[in-house]
Order: C-alpha cells, then sequence, then structure tokens
C-alpha cells in the first residue's frame, strides 16, 4: 500500500496510530465482535466486549494484556 508517493512501511514509522492499525485490526479478527483501539491520549489500548448481553470497557497496557482482558472480560480489573 502507498500513501501519498510513501510506502505503508514507512508511513507506519512516520506515525504511531498508522503501526497500531494492524494491531486492533489483528484483535478484531481474532475475537469476533469486538472493537478495539488505542488511547492517544490514555495511552492505553482498549476493547468492548459483550460478555452475558451486557457490552464491557476493558482497558489494557499492552496488545497482549488487552487479549487477556477481552479473554476474561468478565472478571477484569485494570490496572494489573
Amino acid at each position: 500500500m502507498r500513501m501519498m508517493g510513501v510506502s505503508w512501511v514507512a508511513a507506519a514509522s512516520m506515525s504511531p496510530e498508522i503501526s497500531r492499525r494492524p494491531v486492533t485490526a489483528q484483535i478484531e479478527r481474532e475475537f469476533s465482535g469486538v472493537v478495539a483501539w488505542y488511547g492517544t491520549v490514555t495511552q492505553a489500548w482498549w476493547a468492548v466486549v459483550r460478555v452475558r448481553g451486557k457490552h464491557l470497557l476493558v482497558e489494557a497496557k499492552s496488545p497482549s494484556e488487552l487479549r487477556e482482558a477481552i479473554v476474561t472480560a468478565r472478571g477484569w480489573t485494570w490496572p494489573r
């Protein structure tokens, strides 16, 4: 993918937001129905997870911790 004559790899190194998009996309592919993002102001990873008919908001320090939070959303407490 090229953006304004710059390769995607180069663009990702210039913009942290662009480099985080593949991570959130992978998490959303891994967990059907989950919406994930990185909060630039909070500097935390977030996801909305549906558990027993309710939507829960989980927050984590890293993508791997976010995956754990999604899997254990019903009992997730943050920060760890």
